[in-house]
């Protein structure tokens, strides 16, 4: 096989990830704006949404393994190859934080208590702005940027004690609004692990470039509920 058709090949795979990857971002979007609008058929066809994302993930995958039983890509090929493969299982999980904040929309599609959903908005923005711009830096192997991108997860991080501190104490004040508070719980919590997510993919562009598998992120699971 030519390196004319390796390169192309891998070009096609990745315009399939970002394909994906503006899925899954897009998800997390619409699932914040259907819980914003308490829209019940916005929230629902986010869920059907995910299955497209799963196929788009399923059939990458398949590309890729193709490559791999016909090509024999090798060193800095092999490695991009092994990386795509990591981020779009990272790609197909984001879709399912987004599929998650859809069905907290629509449990919560009828009760008029308050969310915190300014904070919430701009938390999701937050990460899908990462989770853009870490693909980006992916496709143009631009190691600086994963390094500031994953760095970034503690703003996120921080997006979310904020939030949560606000929605425990509001528990504590009208405690039987305990099942609306935990609601609001699981969709911060989804939002603070999709920039988790993106700090993987920056993990695998410092892979990609440098041969070295790194943990970019060492913040302790528990401090993110302290």
């Amino acid at each position: 096989m030519s390196r004319f058709t390796l390169d192309q090949e891998i070009k096609l795979v990745q315009d399939e990830m970002l394909l994906l990857g503006s899925l899954a971002e897009q998800a997390i979007l619409n699932s914040v704006d259907a819980l914003r609008r308490r829209d019940v058929a916005a929230a629902k066809g986010i869920n059907l949404e995910d299955k497209r994302i799963n196929d788009k993930r399923f059939a990458i995958e398949n590309h890729i393994l193709i490559i791999f039983a016909t090509q024999s890509p090798l060193a800095h090929d092999l490695r991009v190859l092994a990386a795509m493969l990591e981020i779009i299982t990272e790609l197909e999980r984001i879709g399912d934080y987004a599929k998650g904040i859809s069905k907290v929309a629509i449990r919560l599609a009828d009760d008029d208590t308050p969310i915190p959903i300014r904070e919430i908005s701009a938390m999701a923005d937050k990460a899908t702005s990462m989770l853009h711009r870490a693909l980006g830096a992916f496709v143009s192997e631009d190691l600086s940027a994963a390094y500031a991108i994953s760095k970034e997860d503690e703003e996120v991080d921080e997006q979310y004690r904020t939030i949560y501190r606000k929605v425990v104490q509001n528990m504590i004040k009208n405690p039987e609004k305990i099942d609306h508070a935990d609601q609001v719980l699981w969709v911060i919590h989804n939002l603070e692990r999709t920039a988790d997510r993106v700090t993987n993919i920056c993990e695998r562009i410092v892979f990609v470039v440098s041969g070295e598998l790194l943990e970019l992120d060492n913040t302790d699971d528990e401090d993110k509920e302290a």
